[in-house]
């Protein structure tokens, strides 16, 4: 960024932070990572830092049971579900990504059925625009199913694992 030599009147200064606040509320507002602005004596570069975790999206859910009344109300004509919701709790993925349960073809899954997992613990990996995020658990649970298929796209919100 440029700068500014105390020589300089205020009505510049202020002219300067202004111009950076416009273009950090750009930044911002179209989710960009970096701006670059370059005019005359003038250059401005605004880099976003990256934290290197997910963001916090609660992945755990418990499912209720369907109400009654909705079940009343699909008949024989209405399209069957893709998949029934399992019954208890679950991860769901936070975002849409292709679904890996190892770091690497070669290496064994993060976590099986039966297994204990601790908070904090890797137990899978979303791959989206070319970023591997790391999917890990909020709480100590066993893992009782795994739901989604290894390499398949997976949507938001949908089942990943069965938890106890």
């Amino acid at each position: 960024m440029k700068k500014l030599s105390p020589e300089k009147n205020p009505k510049q200064l202020e002219t300067a932070f202004e111009q950076v606040q416009k273009f950090y509320q750009f930044m911002n507002a179209n989710k960009l990572e970096v701006v670059e602005f370059s005019k005359d004596a003038t250059y401005i570069k605004l880099v976003r830092k990256h934290n290197q975790t997910v963001q916090p999206i609660p992945v755990f859910a418990a499912h209720a049971p369907a109400a009654p009344a909705a079940a009343a109300k699909t008949g024989p004509a209405a399209a069957p579900a893709v998949r029934p919701a399992p019954e208890g709790e679950t991860i769901k993925a936070p975002m849409s990504g292709i679904f890996y349960r190892a770091p690497s073809p070669s290496s064994p899954p993060y976590v099986r059925e039966g297994d204990a997992v601790k908070e904090g613990q890797v137990i899978c990996v979303l791959e989206a625009m070319k970023v591997f995020n790391e999917l890990k658990a909020e709480k100590n649970c066993v893992i009782e199913k795994v739901l989604s298929e290894n390499g398949k796209p997976v949507e938001p919100n949908q089942d990943l694992f069965l938890i106890k």
